[in-house]
């Protein structure tokens, strides 16, 4: 999953994804699934719920707290958080 995450997060910033376009980060998202399923090739998976989000969840908070220049009020603020939950996640993700 980490592979194709990071193949959206290459293809966002030429808004391209496998030689198409997609409009919005749910489309790529979507793309990633499908692509993530078909590498399965039939094998079984699990807690893709909680995988996604840790994969998801991690850049964006480090591209938030990028944009904020660090300022965690801020940060939080922009992702609807408390400044707590904030630190937490950090705590969670190493950073």
């Amino acid at each position: 999953m980490t592979k194709i995450l990071k193949k959206v997060e290459k293809s966002t910033e030429s808004d391209s994804l496998l030689g198409q376009e997609y409009g919005s980060l749910s489309e790529c998202v979507e793309v990633a699934i499908k692509d993530y399923f078909k590498q399965l090739e039939g094998h079984h998976t699990a807690n893709l719920y909680d995988m996604l989000l840790a994969e998801v969840e991690a850049p964006m908070l480090k591209a938030t707290l990028e944009h904020t220049k660090g300022n965690q009020c801020r940060a939080a603020e922009i992702l609807g958080i408390s400044r707590g939950t904030l630190r937490k996640k950090l705590k969670i993700y190493g950073q």
